[in-house]
């Protein structure tokens, strides 16, 4: 479904603020594959996700999802095949305009005409309703209150439901609750996964929890230097512990993980 082949990226080239933030990833997914992506400051897990995402172009290699290659296409033209929730709640949605709106939104994506050349349907508006309920924040019965007006953890949920209500080819997750306190982050990720679930998407989730990450997916992802360096597949996954994620990116990076953030969580 999703095919990553020697992808490389450096920012500011030939200067002393060189980055080499991706050296020849190679990846793939299959559909379904729910996978977690774990990985130090400056490991690349983001910059993977905003490759894919088009923010920027790489230098090399190309990028293919479900049999086209999307490499060149712009930001705005991948976002037909993309679903994405960011680590700031306040990024997905937009603040002024009601949740049924931020809803029509994200449901009429990616039409050629645009999504106000109709009101919302008493149908749309019924299924936004239908939808709203999954979250268990009561929402339905506010679609009429200005998203701004709602607490960070319930704009991520709406967030994560707008990228999903219409069926994206692969979600991307940017560490989407890393902003939210310990409770309402384990609600998001409670429906994250049933999200997934229930419409079978493909997903990538980056973490800094590496107990969310081994709770979490079917496949766990570590990232050392902008290199993929273990590929922990379903089988090997539900027998780990943290220690055992710790002596493996040891063992393979031959260091040890200096990353408070994931060491704490």
């Amino acid at each position: 479904m999703l095919d990553i082949n020697h992808i490389k990226k450096t920012f500011n080239p030939g200067t002393i603020t060189e980055k080499r933030a991706l050296t020849d990833v190679d990846l793939h997914l299959a559909e379904g594959d729910f996978v977690t992506i774990i990985g130090g400051n400056g490991a690349g897990k983001s910059t993977m996700l905003n490759a894919i995402a088009g923010v920027f172009p790489v230098d090399s290699g190309n990028i293919i999802i479900d049999g086209q290659d999307i490499t060149r296409l712009p930001e705005y033209k991948r976002a037909a095949f993309l679903g994405r929730v960011f680590q700031d709640p306040m990024t997905g949605t937009a603040a002024t305009m009601t949740i049924e709106d931020n809803l029509a939104l994200a449901y009429r994506r990616g039409q050629h005409r645009s999504p106000w050349k109709r009101g919302i349907t008493s149908n749309e508006k019924e299924m936004f309703r239908e939808q709203l309920k999954r979250l268990g924040l009561g929402l339905e019965e506010r679609m009429n209150a200005r998203v701004g007006l709602l607490s960070g953890g319930q704009r991520q949920a709406l967030t994560l439901l707008m990228a999903t209500l219409q069926k994206p080819k692969l979600l991307l997750l940017d560490e989407h609750t890393a902003a939210l306190d310990p409770k309402t982050a384990s609600k998001v990720l409670h429906l994250t996964r049933e999200l997934i679930r229930d419409s079978h998407l493909t997903a990538m989730m980056v973490t800094h929890n590496m107990k969310d990450a081994l709770q979490y997916g079917n496949r766990i992802i570590m990232m050392h230097e902008g290199r993929i360096i273990v590929d922990v597949d379903r089988e090997t996954k539900v027998s780990l512990r943290v220690e055992d994620l710790l002596n493996m990116f040891e063992h393979t990076s031959g260091s040890a993980l200096d990353n408070d953030r994931m060491l704490l969580g």
